[in-house]
């Protein structure tokens, strides 16, 4: 839509990792050798990788996880250095998920986290849902999943700490474990909000995220303004403004829940 056709005016070269995080850093040597112009570089691995690989060549982050916080650049005002593009968390995102939990199950007052402690971010998030959480009257059970090796015991968490809900982070391990998840939430007839569409389809109840479409279609316009002269050190990193909700209607009813009008009225799509 920018004017840019692949061969005729720009080149892309494309490097996928086929979810194997440690193959980051070679490919991201490739594309340094290869001299593009510009890396772009989703999740906070893949950001990380182009960084030590490069200094000088810009890299715009489709994706990324509190940049500021975890030290891909200066601040999301002024980035500096050879960093900038989207992050994927805005002000109050995960309260917002507390909050749309309690609206689908206003009796609830127990949620499980499944987080990796591990995870650069994933402990900001977890901070983050404790705060919401402390002023909503809920109790939040943290559950450390690092691997999948993890998962039944964390299931076993779950059940013994009697949680009445779900609060799943989308990373790797959660999300390659997403069926596991969803058919374990459906046996103990537990409602959760998940941060990805297709723990959704795997049969969670909802989703509420920002929109990945829409992140990548802004840094598209980064990559242009940088490939015009802009230097990305001048150039804002901006947080999520379109977000989804998704609600699985089969799921709803299996767990014998009605869905609030507030909540129908927000919805992006209802998943049958």
């Amino acid at each position: 839509e920018l004017g840019y056709v692949d061969g005729l005016n720009i080149g892309i070269e494309s490097r996928w990792s086929e979810g194997m995080t440690d193959s980051f850093p070679a490919l991201a040597a490739e594309l340094v050798q290869g001299k593009v112009d510009v890396i772009v570089a989703s999740g906070t691995q893949a950001v990380r990788a182009a960084m030590r690989a490069t200094s000088a060549i810009p890299i715009v982050m489709a994706v990324s996880s509190y940049p500021d916080k975890i030290g891909l650049v200066h601040s999301l005002a002024r980035p500096g250095g050879n960093v900038t593009g989207m992050s994927n968390i805005a002000p109050e995102l995960n309260g917002k998920r507390i909050e749309l939990l309690r609206e689908m199950a206003p009796g609830l007052s127990r949620v499980a986290l499944f987080f990796n402690p591990a995870s650069p971010v994933e402990p900001l998030g977890l901070q983050e849902v404790l705060a919401a959480a402390s002023v909503t009257g809920v109790s939040i059970q943290p559950v450390e999943v690092s691997s999948g090796d993890d998962i039944p015991a964390a299931f076993a968490a779950v059940a013994s700490g009697r949680a009445d809900a779900l609060h799943v982070f989308g990373n790797p391990v959660n999300f390659k474990n997403r069926q596991l998840i969803a058919d374990f939430a459906a046996r103990r007839r537990l409602p959760g909000i998940y941060e990805e569409r297709l723990f959704i389809e795997a049969g969670g109840l909802m989703s509420y995220a920002p929109s990945y479409v829409d992140l990548f279609q802004r840094a598209a316009l980064h990559v242009d303004k940088i490939l015009k002269g802009a230097r990305p050190a001048d150039l804002p990193v901006e947080q999520p403004s379109k977000f989804e909700l998704l609600i699985n209607l089969k799921t709803a009813k299996t767990l014998g829940l009605t869905i609030p009008q507030s909540i129908l009225l927000r919805a992006d799509e209802m998943i049958e």
